[in-house]
């Protein structure tokens, strides 16, 4: 059996599988509190130990890793309008894997490089203006970041005719740059693979070495792409094997939603969208979480009508929020886990989603949507120690429970899906796998699913 390992440098624990080349078996896990203290391959150590107890064959795999551990990859988007290319900044920025820390519309002043320094991006992602339109807030935003020195790598992705020109500018004041194609070469177009790539170079080529987490060269030899970049390619290949996928991942300070589906062009006319819907999205919202941002759960949850004893559950927030190791010692402390980890789940798909309304206008009735329709998905994929660490029932319930009232408001989540948990992490792996080793990936994608051969 040879054998593959897959590594997630996490922000709190480093996980690692070895998986079997052939058949995508998983063959063992192992995880460690990632070592962000000393260095962060004192966390994959200890994994690499525990892995070879269970098979030998682990000190001759090829190793893939990737990361969000020191922060993960902070974008800053320059644009021209927020509801075109700003917008579109953000997008492309989630779905390479990035957390979006700045957001900067109308060109770049440099008073608003100096705010943007304070955001502390590792990556800006410039773009403005469709291809042969006007570029002059484009070019007068890349004249800013070179007469100021900007030293992070810039990513730009707006104009295609004025790209030779902001090129020049920025090598002659040595600011490291990659060009990609436009993300909205015309209005209603989003075209964001190009930008992606352009983002995942700059990542590894300057990212992970600056944030020093590693005084080991072969650290960043074996890091691939940002955790969240790999693991929307894990929900891509799920998607190959079962149709329309969408993944919620309930973390502690963020949850994340992922889905893979195959758009309607008959619904392109219902759309209320600047900027054209994609099939591969990624979302993070950071107000909704189980720990840091458990309180702003609460007021979301209290808004979208699903918290009932508010009092209670916003004092089970508050404790969570001052310890985030905070654990359940008793059943109601555990509903109450629960309880933030539905209201979580369910207005990140909303948001995701977005929902549709009747307009009656002079034509009649009209129905207009706004968002990314999830109705249709076959599979509803849960991630997140509270799914993972709790009974199935647990996870079903919440999981469940993302359609509340969602039909008779118009919400575009979820609607008749099968239910599945990530039980064992491994759609990072997949990620990881699915160019290199793609039959692997497939066949660890189908364990999630609890159609794959278990592993040790």
């Amino acid at each position: 059996m040879s054998l593959v390992v897959a590594v997630d440098f996490g922000s709190t624990f480093t996980k690692a599988v070895a998986v079997d080349i052939g058949s995508g078996e998983l063959v063992a896990r192992a995880e460690h509190r990632t070592t962000i203290d000393s260095d962060v391959m004192d966390g994959w150590n200890a994994c690499r130990v525990a892995l070879e107890e269970v098979d030998r064959g682990v000190k001759k795999a090829e190793v893939l890793a990737c990361s969000s551990a020191g922060g993960g990859l902070r974008i800053g988007v320059v644009g021209n309008e927020e509801l075109v290319t700003a917008e579109a900044g953000k997008r492309v920025a989630l779905s390479s894997g990035g957390r979006v820390v700045a957001v900067v519309n109308g060109g770049l002043t440099a008073t608003g490089q100096k705010e943007l320094r304070k955001d502390r991006p590792d990556v800006v992602l410039l773009l403005g203006g469709t291809d042969g339109g006007n570029s002059a807030v484009l070019l007068k935003a890349a004249e800013t970041l070179a007469k100021y020195k900007w030293r992070k790598p810039v990513v730009v992705a707006g104009n295609i005719e004025a790209q030779a020109e902001i090129a020049a500018m920025l090598t002659a004041a040595a600011v490291p740059h990659v060009l990609a194609d436009n993300v909205v070469p015309e209005i209603g177009v989003f075209v964001p693979d190009s930008a992606r790539a352009a983002i995942r170079e700059m990542f590894l080529a300057h990212v992970i070495g600056g944030k020093n987490l590693s005084r080991d060269p072969s650290f960043a030899s074996m890091i691939r792409a940002a955790t969240p970049d790999v693991v929307l390619r894990g929900v891509e290949v799920l998607a190959g094997l079962h149709g329309d996928v969408a993944v919620v991942d309930i973390g502690g300070a963020t949850t994340d939603v992922h889905s893979v589906i195959e758009l309607d062009p008959e619904d392109a006319n219902l759309g209320r969208e600047v900027v054209a819907t994609h099939p591969v999205t990624r979302t993070v919202e950071g107000d909704l979480g189980m720990r840091w941002s458990a309180v702003p759960v609460v007021a979301a949850g209290i808004e979208a009508g699903l918290i009932a004893d508010a009092d209670a559950v916003r004092a089970a927030a508050e404790r969570r929020h001052d310890d985030p190791s905070f654990l359940p010692q008793d059943q109601q402390e555990a509903s109450y886990d629960e309880t933030l980890a539905s209201v979580a789940a369910t207005v990140a798909l909303r948001r995701h989603a977005g929902r549709q309304r009747i307009v009656f206008g002079p034509g009649g009735r009209v129905i207009e949507r706004s968002g990314k329709d999830l109705r249709e998905v076959d599979l509803l994929v849960g991630s997140g120690g509270v799914l993972r660490h709790n009974p199935p029932e647990v996870a079903a319930r919440i999981l469940g429970s993302i359609g509340t009232n969602a039909q008779e408001e118009g919400w575009l989540v979820p609607q008749r899906a099968e239910v599945c948990v990530d039980a064992d992490y491994v759609l990072a792996a997949v990620g990881l796998l699915a160019d290199d080793e793609p039959k692997a990936a497939e066949g660890l994608a189908a364990h999630i699913h609890g159609t794959g051969a278990r592993g040790h």
